[in-house]
């Protein structure tokens, strides 16, 4: 028999793994794979192709990711939804590389958004149903490895320039299955042990974690417009930087920042386990997110561009799980984690939706650089309300 620190030490691995192949899943497709579709479809019109289906896709995942979420809490399920979730977007992802027009590519990518979302929403209420407050620091900095793999499973499907952009796409949809598979056979599934927390018992107590929840909600709907812009378009301003950088060279560049993220998320969330100060690392690694986009906008070279890319995607990797781990902890009902986690991915998706207009309406004109600065003043505004939520925790 496996003791309840056992049994939580391996939850918290097949977590760990299965949340790494649910970033796989979109991570490598988003940022290297789609673009590159895309721009041997569409040409010089790349930039308003992946604007347009970045716009619809997420449409459908903000409303799928609220509604399976909520669907699981009801059902008291998370691992129906997730099979049926890995088994959709893994069909979308294989039938997205053989589009040929824009209209069956929006198409394809609103299935496999649904199918993601289906997996996701569900997924990230099930860490909350099985994972105690004092260790979701240490949730929080092993959900930061999950980037760094989907920017390693990127880095292993362009490795090979000989290899199809079809077989790119199946070997992230292999990988995908191998990560979220065991937690979907193996995993403790379920809630009832955590659907009464003493908070909920008092009114006054609610009323504090829901003025927390708010302030969190908007500090990482800040952060995730900066984090939205460079994920759509980082393949496209880093080949305008240096049009002779090859594909496997940019995902280099985004495992490292990943890499190091996820290390400095990990040693802080456990951190944060043993201070109970939870907020100090988010409040850190936005002021981080702010300087690599300043670093980025003044970068003149292929060089300074990089280094502002690696402290800038460092910071918003490690800023975004320690976020999630904290947002667990300041949900006010537990009995609806899945509904209130899909509000919560609106600052996932809101972005996505606001991003392509600030990109078109700036880049065009003003550059790059323009852009980076608006994001940078974005990110010091989530600085501000974490700091302010520091003092009042």
């Amino acid at each position: 028999m496996i003791g309840g620190q056992g049994r939580e030490h391996r939850f918290l691995a097949l977590y760990a793994l299965a949340w790494a192949g649910s970033t796989i899943a979109y991570v490598p497709f988003l940022t290297l794979l789609l673009p590159m579709h895309v721009r041997e479809l569409a040409g010089s019109e790349a930039v308003r192709w992946l604007a347009a289906t970045t716009f619809l896709g997420a449409i459908a995942a903000s409303l799928c990711n609220i509604a399976f979420g909520w669907a699981s809490d009801l059902v008291g399920r998370r691992r129906p939804f997730v099979l049926a979730g890995l088994l959709l977007s893994s069909v979308m992802l294989q039938i997205a590389p053989r589009t040929g027009t824009l209209l069956s590519l929006t198409a394809v990518i609103a299935l496999w958004q649904v199918g993601l979302n289906m997996m996701l929403g569900p997924l990230s209420a099930w860490a909350g149903d099985q994972v105690p407050d004092g260790r979701k620091g240490l949730l929080g900095g092993l959900l930061a490895f999950a980037p760094a793999s989907g920017a390693l499973a990127g880095a292993l499907a362009t490795l090979g320039d000989a290899f199809s952009l079809e077989t790119r796409f199946a070997v992230v949809g292999v990988i995908v299955a191998l990560c979220v598979l065991p937690l979907v056979l193996l995993g403790e599934d379920g809630f009832a042990q955590t659907r009464a927390r003493p908070a909920e018992g008092s009114d006054v107590a609610r009323k504090v974690l829901k003025g927390m929840a708010t302030r969190m909600w908007l500090a990482r709907l800040l952060v995730q417009i900066s984090e939205a812009s460079l994920f759509a378009f980082f393949y496209l301003w880093l080949r305008s930087v240096d049009p002779g950088l090859a594909d496997g060279a940019i995902a280099r560049v985004l495992l490292t920042a990943m890499v190091i993220g996820a290390l400095v998320a990990l040693v802080a969330g456990d951190r944060a386990d043993r201070t109970g100060q939870p907020v100090s690392p988010l409040v850190i690694s936005s002021i981080g997110a702010a300087l690599g986009l300043i670093i980025m906008a003044l970068a003149e070279g292929r060089d300074g561009a990089i280094a502002g890319y690696i402290l800038f995607g460092l910071s918003t990797s490690a800023f975004l799980a320690l976020h999630s781990a904290h947002t667990l902890r300041v949900l006010p009902d537990s009995a609806r984690r899945g509904r209130d986690l899909g509000l919560f991915n609106l600052t996932n998706t809101i972005p996505s939706l606001a991003m392509p207009a600030l990109t078109l309406a700036l880049v065009p004109s003003l550059g790059f650089s323009a852009l980076f600065v608006v994001l940078a003043l974005l990110a010091l505004c989530a600085t501000l309300l974490l700091a302010g939520l520091r003092r009042t925790a």
